[in-house]
């Protein structure tokens, strides 16, 4: 028995960052930015190191490098925490599992540190071979299984919402509702897939020499959130109206209005948290070609829509010449398990 599974680095369309905090979002899969998780059958358990989790440099400057640029973890503890949650819940609902062992490899091409999700692709793309490994899907409520992988990385230290794990392991284009109630009731938000053919065009663009771990960014602002700040605990309930509005226009096809909504979405959130000045560049950079921008994630990549080809040329041109990798946004399909 050998298979891959795979899931996607995301770009929050509208919302975010609103998803930690009992708010709406819109997000969607990128197909451009895969992590491959292989699995096959072995006499013990194993997992493989990837780049990420090197402990060989040809020098000290390489080490602090990659120190700077992965931190002091790889890949491998995200792999470990979601088999943890994975067996613990196993074990709590009495799901049997069958006697056997695996080894593991990941692979990822989801660029680092630009708020794409990167890490939560691991946690999902090892879940969903783990329910395959052990033929359980049928056995864990499958709106439970981003919960499960948010906890994975809650176990971690890790301060993140629930978006990434949504978007993940559904693919495509989600809107999510993580209303208070409802999630504390049943451990999962309201999951609602919108229609992909009712997009306009998009575009996502990153910037390499931007990374910052996106858990620094999200430790600051549980810390605001949490001192109760006025203006960011009212901040969360206009990003989640931003999303509930996205939904309408999305199913209406209403592009004027998507496009006012990504703005605000990014004028909003500069306007109650310190926005990175070279970050706030690629949005302002953007929007000069007559685009709408925002940041996807944490910082470090904008999506945003475009009219037609004329305009994406100008946005290739402009962003390019600061230093940004550009693309047409290609949602992917959700996969069956």
């Amino acid at each position: 028995m050998l298979f891959s599974v795979k899931t996607y680095g995301r770009a929050g369309l509208l919302g975010n960052p609103s998803d930690g905090y009992h708010g709406k979002t819109i997000a969607l899969s990128l197909s451009d930015f895969p992590v491959t998780v292989t699995i096959f059958e072995t006499p013990e358990i194993r997992i493989e190191h990837n780049r990420e989790d090197d402990s060989e440099f040809l020098g000290l400057g390489e080490l602090v490098r990659e120190i700077e640029r992965f931190g002091y973890y790889g890949g491998v503890r995200l792999v470990k925490a979601t088999i943890r949650q994975f067996y613990k819940y196993c074990v709590k609902h009495d799901i049997e599992l069958p006697r056997r062992n695996f080894t593991l490899r990941y692979a990822t091409k989801v660029p680092q540190l630009v708020g794409m999700g990167g890490s939560s692709a691991i946690c999902t793309a090892t879940f969903k071979a783990l329910v395959k490994f052990y033929e359980v899907a049928d056995k864990i409520p499958f709106e439970l299984w981003p919960t499960l992988c948010w906890k994975a990385e809650q176990d971690l230290g890790i301060q993140c919402g629930m978006q990434d794990r949504v978007i993940q392991i559904y693919d495509g284009l989600m809107y999510m509702d993580f209303s208070e109630d409802y999630f504390t009731k049943h451990g999962h938000g309201k999951y609602e897939r919108l229609p992909v053919e009712r997009l306009p065009l998009l575009y996502v663009a990153y910037a390499p020499d931007r990374a910052e771990f996106s858990g620094i960014y999200h430790h600051k602002l549980r810390m605001l959130y949490e001192e109760k700040k006025h203006d960011l605990v009212e901040a969360m309930s206009e990003f989640a109206e931003y999303a509930r509005l996205g939904r309408e226009a999305i199913l209406k096809e209403d592009h004027e209005q998507l496009f006012k909504l990504i703005n605000a979405n990014f004028d909003l959130r500069s306007r109650v948290l310190r926005v990175a000045e070279e970050n706030a560049q690629m949005v302002y950079t953007a929007r000069k070609t007559g685009a709408s921008a925002k940041f996807a994630g944490s910082g470090g990549a904008i999506i945003g829509t475009y009219e037609d080809e004329g305009m994406y040329k100008r946005l290739c041109e402009v962003l390019e010449g600061i230093g940004c990798v550009v693309l047409k946004a290609r949602i992917a399909n959700p996969e069956g398990l």
